[in-house]
């Protein structure tokens, strides 16, 4: 398969699963409460999106690069949102 579509492919279903994050942000944000999230699960999350991110670099695979730096931004920022938020 050419090169070309193989990388497309990849940019797609990086920014899908990545925009799939954008919901609970926003929904976290206003109404500033994040008491049913799982501050274990998204730490773990986070670690292992991290991982990926250094994993992509290391081989450099734009696709992979680029979801999980957006993905870690997200998440990252719904993590911090628990941390704030003390319910």
């Amino acid at each position: 398969m050419n090169q070309q579509i193989i990388e497309s492919i990849g940019l797609v279903a990086g920014s899908f699963t990545t925009i799939s994050f954008l919901p609970q942000v926003i929904k976290t944000w206003k109404s500033r409460s994040a008491k049913d999230l799982s501050l274990v699960m998204f730490s773990l999350f986070c670690a292992g999106i991290l991982l990926w991110l250094i994993y992509g670099i290391l081989i450099g695979s734009l696709p992979v690069i680029l979801s999980n730096a957006f993905t870690l931004v997200l998440s990252s920022t719904i993590l911090f949102f628990k941390l704030k938020f003390k319910d």
